[in-house]
C-alpha cells in the first residue's frame, strides 16, 4: 500500500462528510459574510484606516477571509475527536500505514474544505463593489492555502489529545480568536499602544494578513522577516501535528 492512497482516502472522507453536512456548508460561508456585512455597514461611516483609501468593508475583507479559514479549521479538527469517539481513529491507527499519513490526510482534507469555502466567498466579491482585481484574487490563493494549512495543522495538534468537542472549541476560540483580532484584520497596527504593537508583531497571523493584503491589492510584499514568521508558523504547526501523532501513547 502506498502512502498516497490512505492520505487521499482520509482527505476524501473529510470532503464527503463536509458536503453531507449542509448546515456546516451554509454556516461556514454565511457567518463570515454576515460579520463582514455588519462590520462594513457599521464602521464605514466612522472608521478610516490610515493609508487605506477604500471603505472599511474593503479594509476588513482580507481579515474575513482569514476568519473563514479559522472557523473551517476548528470544525475540521472537531471531526478528529468524533472519529476517536466512534472508534474510526483506532481502526486507522491499527492499519498498516505510517502515522504521518493520518496527519496529511486529515489536515489536507481540512485545508481543501477551507479553500473551497473561501473560493465561494471570493466568487461574490465582484457583486459587493470591493476594489480587488481578479488577478489579485488569484494571487491571494497561495497565501490562503498556506494559512489554511497552518490553521488546520494547529487544530489537529490541539484536538489530538482532546476528549471533549466543547473543550476543544473553547480552547481554540480563546487562542485563535484573539490572535485573529490582533492580526490587523479589524484595525491597523499604526498608532496602537506599544505593548499591543509588540503583541501584533509576534503574532504570525499579522504577517499572514499583511501578505494577503499585498496579494489582493497587488502592492509591495511585506518585509522578508514577516514572510519568514508566517512560513515558520505554518511549518511549526505541521511539525507539531506530526510529532503528536508519531508519539505512541500507552494505555494503563
Amino acid at each position: 500500500m502506498t502512502v498516497l492512497a490512505p492520505v487521499a482516502a482520509l482527505a476524501a472522507r473529510e470532503l464527503v462528510r463536509f458536503w453531507r453536512q449542509r448546515s456546516r456548508v451554509v454556516g461556514g460561508v454565511a457567518q463570515p459574510l454576515l460579520i463582514w456585512g455588519f462590520l462594513g455597514a457599521g464602521f464605514s461611516a466612522s472608521f478610516r484606516p490610515e493609508g487605506h483609501a477604500g471603505s472599511y468593508a474593503a479594509y476588513v475583507f482580507p481579515g474575513i477571509l482569514m476568519l473563514m479559514l479559522l472557523f473551517s479549521s476548528v470544525f475540521a479538527a472537531i471531526t478528529l475527536i468524533e472519529d476517536r469517539d466512534r472508534g474510526f481513529l483506532q481502526g486507522v491507527l491499527a492499519a498498516p500505514l505510517p502515522r504521518f499519513a493520518i496527519v496529511l490526510g486529515k489536515v489536507g482534507g481540512g485545508t481543501l474544505i477551507a479553500l473551497l469555502q473561501t473560493v465561494l466567498l471570493l466568487a461574490v466579491v465582484p457583486l459587493t463593489g470591493t476594489p480587488f482585481a481578479p488577478r489579485g484574487l488569484l494571487l491571494a490563493l497561495p497565501v490562503l492555502a498556506l494559512a489554511s494549512l497552518g490553521f488546520a495543522a494547529t487544530g489537529f495538534a490541539v484536538a489530538w489529545s482532546m476528549r471533549s468537542t466543547s473543550g476543544f472549541h473553547a480552547i481554540m476560540m480563546v487562542v485563535l480568536m484573539p490572535a485573529w483580532m490582533l492580526s490587523g484584520a479589524l484595525f491597523p497596527a499604526a498608532g496602537v499602544p506599544t505593548w499591543l504593537a509588540w503583541t501584533m508583531a509576534v503574532n504570525p497571523l499579522t504577517h499572514a494578513d499583511a501578505l494577503l493584503r499585498a496579494a489582493l491589492t497587488q502592492s509591495a510584499l511585506p518585509a522578508a522577516w514577516q514572510i519568514a514568521v508566517f512560513l515558520g508558523w505554518v511549518a511549526l504547526a505541521l511539525g507539531t501535528a506530526l510529532a503528536r501523532v508519531a508519539r505512541v501513547e500507552r494505555g494503563a
